[in-house]
């Protein structure tokens, strides 16, 4: 029997992370005792058979993207005839051996010297050899052997495309197909969810869902009109570990489209066209052009225009310009001003491919009068009516037109015309005209309650000439809706007597309605709920828009109740209905045995009444009235008051007379005399006095020293005997000042006028760091300085 040498492939199976971060020199150590044993016979042809030792493994394991500083170790080579003396040799060879994996000769050792990742090559088929070393001769038959790379959420989902486009038709159902994106994620599926991938939308609410496991894109608005919006712009998000937390994730844009479908139809942009034609004009000739606007594109936009009526319909014919989509009116016979100088045509603009669908939106069809005029002194518009006659709901919106007004120049040159509305026929400006087209519209809300009729003034001048202008009454009827409700004709108020029977009729009642009903008012009555069933009394409406009110039970005593509310509902029969509440006052009252009234209680019936907005304004200006004419009073007095004269404290200045003049300033130095305020001892006895101007010269005076210890009271009696006596002296409505204290204060005298007449020096310098303002004093005082120096 043949017997084959076989080798034994360890690989130390135990924690993937200890396994693959130990470093090759302390592997032994780190890996369990249990190992797995790979038997590989002698012809690698055959099938592996169980060994009694071992358990049959032709296949490794090793995690991708290893991140460790050394060699990731792989396994062991072992053959029965490795005595370890060094005499076999182990070779490696297949895919990546020698570059990727490298074997340890000696020992058998396998490494990856490399990162691995399981994207580039998920699976790895090596063969293992043991040779002689002496005579290069193998020991035992190649064998072969697969490492698997294991997987790890190493890669995020990546989408087919960076960025998708579709479209779909606008006003698509909801739930409408629009596209659908794959991602796909390189991690292994089959390992974990590392490849699980789920989407989600996060741009594009609330007009587009994403399913969570398809991809499939829908649309999630209904009537989304491409005519508002037609671009949108979807940011889909693929997540791989199943969306869960810590997942990695990769997005991608889609640019949906909203394709146009047939849902609008043409308009024209005004309800009036004008156009001129001279007589001369030959047939077959272009008078002007219209167009009607479709916000559809394309063959959803295509116009056909045609004449339908009008007193030209013989005379001018319309063709469709097929690139503008404009109805180009044409002459179709000769003119004649002398017979016919205006024609009128009605133009309508019908759209030539019409979605079925959309029909319930509408006539797909528009159209416009188109006036012409046919060209030939100088004589002013002439209005196509003599008056113009037009009616307007009262709650239609602002800028609704409501009529068109049209005139036009008799003269052969058809002069345009130009409107305008006369602002003496409108002061409020509630209409206003196109001043192209003779339409008007409203400029303010209605009310056909507050005014029923509305007579305006249209001119039409001619734009060349604007003196030549004509004037047209229009007369524009407010048409009601019923937008007031109901209530009393009558405020009521009235009384029950205390000894009145059951179900007795004490009240009428009736209504009014301030709308115009065409086929007339029906008003219809009830108690509001919270009356109807505690109320003591009744009410029952006699359907000819009148009701009764009806006491519920017999006598009734003023003395526990005196005064009843009862709050009635009246309802009207139009479209909207509108109702009110309204209140009847019952009063008790004691009545004679035939139901007169004899007394109520001493309340006066009178109605609660309230300040207008007048009356509080009058009595607000009648306060400020008072209030300016106290302030003006305070300041007249204060006025009055006459300011007290500067007083020295030792001084006498019986000289100093006030005039109520003001004099030249500082620079004025005839005014007075100021040396004697510093000194009244000073007085030159020749000097004449510089303030008045006496009528007779008389020799001045000379006033008598006061003695140091002369009493004030002295003092005061002998300057006023002197003034008395001194025919030089002021006059007698003249103040003169006189403001002696005396001497021997301690504190000396603290008056700034004899401080040039102390001895102690001072300096002024100080005053010129004051400013520009004390300037002239920093001068002045400066000056004393340098003359007392000198």
């Amino acid at each position: 029997m043949r017997t084959y040498h076989c080798f034994w492939l360890l690989f130390w199976a135990g924690q993937p992370h200890q396994s693959f971060l130990t470093p090759l020199s302390k592997r032994t150590s780190g890996f369990p005792e249990k190992e797995k044993v790979l038997v590989l016979s002698g012809n690698s042809r055959r099938d592996l058979h169980r060994s009694k030792r071992s358990w049959m493994w032709n296949q490794f394991f090793l995690l991708e993207e290893y991140t460790g500083t050394d060699y990731q170790y792989v396994g062991k080579l072992h053959s029965d005839q490795d005595k370890g003396d060094g005499s076999l040799k182990y070779i490696l060879s297949g895919d990546g051996a020698g570059d990727l994996f490298i074997i340890n000769e000696n020992t058998g050792d396998i490494q990856a010297t490399k990162r691995l990742d399981r994207e580039e090559k998920p699976v790895y088929i090596l063969r293992a050899q043991a040779i002689n070393r002496r005579t290069g001769r193998p020991v035992e038959p190649e064998s072969e052997f697969i490492i698997k790379i294991h997987d790890i959420n190493d890669n995020e989902p990546m989408f087919t495309k960076d960025v998708y486009n579709a479209s779909i038709p606008e006003m698509s159902d909801v739930g409408t197909f629009v596209v659908q994106v794959t991602a796909t994620d390189a991690d292994d599926p089959t390992y974990g969810n590392s490849a699980k991938v789920v989407y989600s939308i996060l741009q594009g609410q609330p007009y587009f869902s994403v399913e969570s496991e398809t991809g499939i894109i829908k649309t999630a608005l209904l009537n989304m009109d491409r005519e508002n919006r037609e671009q949108y712009q979807v940011v889909i998000q693929a997540k791989d570990m199943g969306g869960q937390m810590g997942g990695l994730s990769g997005t991608t844009t889609v640019n949906i489209t909203l394709t146009d479908v047939n849902d609008n139809p043409p308009r024209f942009p005004q309800s009036t066209y004008q156009f001129r034609a001279p007589e001369s004009m030959p047939p077959d000739s272009p008078v002007g052009r219209i167009k009607a606007n479709d916000a559809d594109v394309d063959e959803n936009a295509e116009i056909e225009y045609s004449i339908t009526e009008g007193d030209g319909y013989d005379m001018f014919g319309i063709t469709t310009d097929k690139d503008t989509q404009e109805g180009i009116i044409t002459v179709k016979k000769a003119l004649d001003f002398e017979n016919k100088s205006l024609y009128i045509l009605k133009v309508e603009a019908t759209n030539t491919h019409m979605d079925p669908r959309f029909l319930y939106l509408g006539p797909f069809k528009d159209s416009a009068t188109v006036r012409i005029q046919v060209e030939d002194v100088d004589e002013p518009p002439v209005f196509s009516r003599p008056a113009y006659i037009m009616e307007v709901k009262e709650d239609v919106p602002i800028n609704t037109v409501i009529g068109t007004v049209t005139a036009q120049d008799p003269d052969a040159a058809k002069n345009p015309v130009k409107y305008s509305v006369d602002r003496h026929t409108d002061m409020d400006r509630v209409f206003n005209i196109n001043s192209g087209n003779g339409s008007i519209f409203t400029s303010k809300t209605l009310d056909r309650e507050t005014l029923l009729w509305h007579n305006i003034t249209v001119i039409a001048a001619e734009i060349n000439n604007p003196k030549q202008s004509s004037r047209v009454p229009v007369f524009i009827k407010v048409l009601d809706v019923n937008d007031n409700a109901p209530e009393f004709a009558m405020f009521y108020e009235t009384f029950v007597c205390e000894n009145a029977k059951a179900e007795q009729l004490i009240q009428t009642l009736s209504a009014v309605d301030r709308d115009d009903s065409y086929s007339g008012h029906q008003f219809s009555f009830s108690l509001a709920p919270e009356a109807a069933s505690s109320s003591n009394f009744t009410l029952q409406d006699n359907r000819d828009n009148t009701a009764g009110i009806f006491t519920r039970k017999a006598r009734y005593n003023r003395h526990e109740m005196s005064t009843y509310f009862l709050p009635v509902v009246i309802s009207d029969n139009d479209y909207p209905i509108q109702s009110s509440t309204e209140t009847v006052t019952i009063r008790v009252c004691a009545c004679d045995h035939r139901g007169k009234m004899l007394s109520c209680n001493a309340e006066a019936l009178i109605h609660p009444t309230g300040l207008s907005t007048g009356a509080l304004i009058a009595i607000l200006l009648c306060i400020i009235i008072l209030l300016v004419t106290v302030v003006l009073f305070a300041a007249l007095r204060r006025q009055r008051k006459k300011e007290p004269l500067i007083i020295s404290k030792e001084d006498i200045r019986d000289n100093i007379v006030s005039y109520n003049d003001e004099g030249g300033g500082e620079e004025d130095t005839q005014a007075f005399d100021i040396g004697t305020l510093r000194n009244p001892e000073a007085i030159d006895d020749n000097k004449l006095r510089r303030d008045i101007v006496p009528e007779t010269l008389f020799m001045p005076r000379r006033t008598a020293t006061a003695r140091d210890n002369t009493d004030v009271r002295d003092f005061i009696n002998q300057r006023l005997k002197e003034n008395d006596t001194d025919p030089t002296a002021p006059p007698y409505d003249s103040l003169a000042t006189y403001a002696y204290e005396g001497n021997g204060s301690v504190a000396e005298s603290l008056s700034s006028l004899e401080s040039v007449t102390t001895d102690g020096d001072q300096d002024y310098d100080y005053l010129s760091d004051w400013g520009p303002r004390f300037k002239k004093l920093a001068d002045m005082y400066g000056a004393m300085d340098s003359d007392k120096d000198s």
